[in-house]
């Protein structure tokens, strides 16, 4: 009785005072080892796991008087200066990053601390992607620009990529000596003197077939219209033109498609002229040899619809921003290899210069041999033939090795920082699908359990009938107000009553 008449005259007393309640001692068991805080400390931040009661007592044990957490144990000297220090992350030098971020997820910092947590350690920011307001333009723009929204969007990038695959394996094949085009293959000049009566242009030469109803062709202009329709319906449904016309992988889909259309113009103009075309023989055949070198240079554009896979692939998205990142470092690796190639282009002639056999007839011509060699590749198409010349040979192969290898740490650490941003992304997307997962099954346990509650209650009432209980009132309220839950009070009246080696008032 005296013992439940001092617990009644604390509670009223910290009733009374509430700053009693604020430095009241909190003890916190992070995998065995103890924390002491003050409540107060942590009820600055009442969003989270500690500083919210309803959320932290689901991990307190009323045996022990103390909240039990299976965390990792380093970690927690920064979560607990987050609270002791008014919002600052720490991060402990023997905690690797993402196990500390994991600690915040789990802690439920918020997103605030984490984003400062990402810009402390030199994480980049993601900037919003602005969507179209309207409701139409944006279902659109997410299902041709965002694979990962919906099915549909899933749908239309797979179909993208096959069609690049064979536009690229096409472009390849068309080369082949028994697809080759046959305009494209040397035309010997007519002879001046023209037919049998000595009159020029009784027998204009052959013309071969057109290309238009060649199959490559025909599988090229599926392909273009397939890229023009894409590219199109990405335009009008952009949230922003000026943007969409800046963005650079938008302009490698206006240059991959731009030769289709002047091979077009020129097979449809090459067509009209056909009727006259033994009317100038002479300069004819070196202006059709200049539009066909002409016409190969406009062809070789096509082979940049490769960086067209960039927009459906993260590792080819990630290597562009590691080559972007890292532009310094290549900078100065051509820096490097331009100073080597001056120097041992230089020595390996003056070292070869009075040898008969000398593959080095001047310094420029032995720039190719300095580049193969400090990038050891090494055709042997040149090389050193004396004495001086193989030494100084050997020193550019080393001093390539080196000069190459400075650099490329640096390269590589930009390549594993944007590698783990993406993986980052990646999990925290499938933390919050889960955590949406978990609060609606928690919903649904909340109302399957609802009709347990009048079992526990009646429960609870006989035990006040008892006389044992009456002895306990004190013990029973305090518990009760730790654990507010009819679940966590049940668990714990449980474990009091199978723990028969502790003395308690129940």
């Amino acid at each position: 009785a005296m013992a439940a008449a001092g617990d009644e005259e604390e509670e009223a007393a910290a009733a009374a005072n509430p700053g009693a309640m604020h430095h009241q001692r909190v003890l916190i068991n992070i995998s065995g080892l103890r924390f002491e805080t003050q409540l107060g400390t942590l009820n600055q931040f009442p969003d989270t796991l500690l500083g919210d009661p309803d959320k932290r007592i689901r991990y307190f044990d009323p045996l022990r008087n103390e909240y039990f957490f299976d965390r990792n144990r380093p970690s927690f000297d920064g979560i607990l200066y987050f609270y002791q220090s008014g919002g600052k992350l720490r991060r402990p030098v023997n905690v690797s990053i993402d196990v500390f971020a994991d600690e915040i997820r789990f802690y439920q910092l918020g997103e605030e601390a984490m984003e400062r947590f990402r810009e402390d350690e030199g994480f980049i920011k993601e900037e919003e992607k602005p969507l179209p307001r309207n409701e139409f333009q944006r279902q659109v723009w997410l299902i041709f620009e965002y694979p990962e929204s919906s099915s549909s969007a899933r749908a239309i990038a797979i179909v993208s990529v096959l069609v690049i695959l064979i536009s690229i394996i096409t472009f390849c094949l068309e080369t082949l000596p028994e697809f080759r085009d046959e305009r494209e293959m040397p035309i010997p000049l007519p002879p001046q003197g023209g037919g049998l009566n000595g009159t020029p242009g009784d027998s204009p030469p052959m013309q071969p077939p057109s290309s238009l109803a060649d199959p490559f062709f025909i599988i090229e202009t599926t392909c273009v219209i397939w890229f023009t329709f894409e590219l199109l319906v990405r335009f009008f449904a952009c949230p922003s033109k000026p943007e969409f016309s800046r963005n650079i992988m938008n302009i490698i889909d206006i240059v991959a498609i731009i030769p289709y259309f002047i091979t077009l113009g020129t097979e449809l103009a090459h067509e009209q002229q056909q009727p006259g075309a033994g009317s100038s023989n002479g300069g004819g055949g070196q202006q059709q040899a200049m539009s066909l070198a002409i016409l190969r240079v406009i062809r070789l554009v096509r082979v940049f619809r490769i960086f067209k896979l960039s927009r459906h692939s993260k590792g080819l998205q990630i290597l562009g921003q590691t080559l972007k990142a890292s532009m310094r470092e290549l900078g100065l690796l051509i820096f490097f290899l331009f100073i080597g190639v001056i120097l041992f282009s230089s020595a390996v002639y003056f070292a070869e210069a009075d040898d008969p056999e000398s593959h080095f007839s001047s310094i420029p011509d032995a720039f190719w041999w300095a580049v193969v060699t400090m990038t050891t590749v090494g055709y042997g198409d040149m090389r050193p033939v004396t004495v001086g010349g193989k030494i100084v040979g050997s020193l550019c192969a080393i001093a390539g090795v080196l000069t190459i290898a400075l650099p490329v740490p640096v390269i590589v650490s930009n390549f594993n920082y944007f590698y783990h941003r993406e993986t980052d992304h990646e999990e925290q997307a499938v933390l919050k699908d889960e955590h949406s997962s978990a609060q609606g099954s928690t919903a649904g346990g909340e109302v399957k359990r609802r009709p347990s509650k009048n079992s526990l209650n009646k429960s609870v009432v006989h035990l006040e009938n008892s006389e044992e209980f009456n002895n306990g009132t004190s013990s029973l309220e305090k518990a009760n107000i730790k654990a507010k839950s009819n679940v966590d009070l049940r668990k714990s009246l449980y474990a009091l009553c199978l723990d028969t080696n502790r003395e308690t008032d129940l």
